[in-house]
């Protein structure tokens, strides 16, 4: 079975600037991975790459054995490649159940009608309707989007990711801007993510990381420091040193 979605060797020079440094990383089909590392480490220039908002100076970007480098980040969606950002990219106005129904008229190729006759078409009524349950946003459908809590927001995003039935999905810091009392919900909709889907996580809260991701990579300066399980990049001390702020000693 091939990798659900591969970096081959990347790299993006902007000038004479080497922000990602001969990265590669590969997640299997159902991978829970986390990808970690300072401020200015080139965590979201990686994800822009791997999504195609960036080309790569060299190397390739794999999608389910698929070479996709040079197709642009639509193509790249149809093919089962979804994302979320830090900060959300939802359409004020529209419901979530407006906004899935959206979401699914164009994977389904339907963007030109994506909102007439829904609801005579009981398959995509039904998976509106599954998605909506499992974010919990069954009470909130047809409000909209933008009178929702924040937490809600983020997991309205990740459903819209659902729905587009990726292979490998990339969550750009998901609890980002969430408070405490709503961060619970953000953990028990990742927990709950589809077994057969590859997960990419992008995030600062190490008790989300810790908690969610079953292999780590480490990214400093543009280039990885190490991978591994959880409890060796817990007790590593290079990452605890660039990472964490401690010294060699602490």
């Amino acid at each position: 079975m091939s990798a659900a979605l591969q970096a081959r060797g990347l790299f993006k020079r902007f000038g004479g600037l080497t922000v990602t440094d001969d990265v590669s990383l590969t997640l299997e089909p159902g991978a829970r991975h986390a990808l970690i590392g300072p401020n200015g480490a080139g965590k979201t220039t990686l994800v822009n790459l791997l999504t195609g908002v960036l080309r790569p100076s060299e190397g390739a970007v794999v999608l389910a054995g698929e070479d996709v480098t040079q197709l642009p980040q639509h193509a790249r969606v149809r093919r089962g490649l979804a994302r979320t950002f830090q900060i959300n990219q939802l359409f004020p106005e529209f419901s979530p159940a407006e906004a899935l129904a959206a979401a699914i008229a164009e994977r389904e190729g339907r963007g030109d009608d994506m909102l007439r006759g829904v609801g005579s078409r009981e398959p995509i009524v039904a998976e509106i309707v599954a998605l909506l349950d499992r974010f919990d946003l069954i009470a909130d459908m047809d409000r909209p989007t933008h009178t929702l809590a924040y937490g809600k927001q983020r997991l309205l995003e990740i459903a819209l990711a659902l729905a587009c039935r990726p292979k490998a999905l990339l969550l750009d810091e998901p609890a980002a801007g969430v408070p405490e009392s709503e961060r619970r919900d953000i953990l028990s909709a990742l927990a709950a993510l589809p077994s057969d889907v590859a997960v990419l996580l992008i995030e600062h809260d190490m008790d989300l990381v810790f908690s969610f991701a079953k292999s780590i990579t480490v990214l400093v300066a543009g280039r990885i420091l190490t991978e591994g399980a959880p409890d060796a990049i817990a007790a590593d001390p290079r990452v605890r040193a660039v990472y964490l702020g401690e010294d060699e000693h602490g």
